[in-house]
């Protein structure tokens, strides 16, 4: 067993590995070799165990606590590269989302899919909505889907831009909005009306022109956060945005990545964010300041994906 740090922080890159840092100094202190394919995204697990890596077409679970290469699971059925990863709140199952145009759900206690809906296009982006029965997905053909986990059924579709992929969907800690970010550089956002059932009621809140290349993330910032409402958008422009929720106006804009940013996650109190970008390096950035604090140097290739879990783990129920 190695110390666990009380911050977990993870990039993966093209150069086939996943590192994983110390926050504060931006020492790398353990490189997993991960030659069967690309890392397309990275999460941890709720009780900050386990790092799952979405490749090209499996996913495989690492041990955060240990030292060893080797992965301690491997998830088999998705047939193309594996776009989204994430885990229910208490971390007992896991869902996917792939470019073979499928959504899966995972049980972690046994091996297998347990199920599988069809997005009928390939799906960059899902997100669990808080209430932890419903999936969204969004699609290269601009499809936003509901997935009602209770129901088994799709209970809603939105198409914001016709042929139009969209690239990134994020939801507000609280249930209260969504935003769809796609590869015009426009955001769409809705407010989440509650239904009866389900939260099928997308009102339509604002559409925001954030940047004029492709927006590769989108993200709101996380409740303890608050009362501070973000969204945070990473571009191929080489620049990520932060936009105040309450009218989405610019708050800032974070400078120094030298190429596409791909990716970015929120500390736990919304005081940090950090991103991964193809100039091969991350950067932790003060969201107070909007100057970059750390820069994580180590990999040879394009970062494209990172994933930090700074907060506490769910009681034990």
């Amino acid at each position: 067993m190695i110390q666990q740090p009380s911050v977990i922080l993870a990039t993966a890159s093209y150069d086939h590995t996943i590192r994983f840092w110390e926050a504060k100094s931006g020492r790398c202190y353990r490189t997993i070799q991960y030659p069967d394919s690309q890392v397309n995204k990275l999460e941890i697990t709720p009780d900050k165990r386990f790092l799952a890596a979405a490749g090209n077409p499996h996913i495989r679970l690492f041990d955060v606590n240990t030292n060893s290469p080797q992965p301690v699971m491997s998830y088999e059925s998705h047939s193309n590269n594996v776009m989204a990863v994430g885990f229910q709140c208490d971390g007992n199952w896991m869902y996917s989302g792939s470019e073979d145009g499928t959504v899966k759900i995972w049980d972690l206690r046994a091996p297998g899919c347990q199920r599988e809906y069809e997005s009928r296009a390939a799906v960059n982006t899902v997100v669990l909505h808080p209430n932890q029965t419903e999936l969204i997905s969004g699609d290269q053909n601009g499809n936003i889907r509901v997935w009602d986990l209770t129901a088994n059924s799709c209970s809603c579709e939105l198409v914001p831009e016709v042929d139009t992929a969209v690239r990134s969907l994020t939801v507000m800690w609280d249930g209260s909005l969504v935003v769809a970010a796609n590869n015009h550089g426009t955001c769409y956002v809705w407010r989440l009306l509650r239904g009866n059932q389900t939260m099928s009621n997308f009102e339509p809140l604002h559409k925001l022109q954030a940047h004029k290349g492709y927006i590769l993330k989108c993200l709101l910032s996380p409740e303890f956060c608050e009362p501070h409402r973000y969204l945070a958008t990473t571009s191929s422009d080489h620049t990520v945005k932060i936009w105040n929720v309450d009218g989405f106006t610019l708050e800032k804009t974070l400078v120094g990545h030298q190429r596409w940013v791909w990716d970015c996650v929120f500390s736990a109190d919304g005081a940090y964010l950090i991103t991964a970008s193809s100039d091969t390096t991350a950067r932790l950035w003060s969201m107070s300041t909007g100057e970059d604090i750390r820069v994580y140097q180590g990999h040879h290739k394009a970062t494209i994906c990172c994933a930090l879990h700074d907060g506490a783990e769910p009681s034990a129920s």
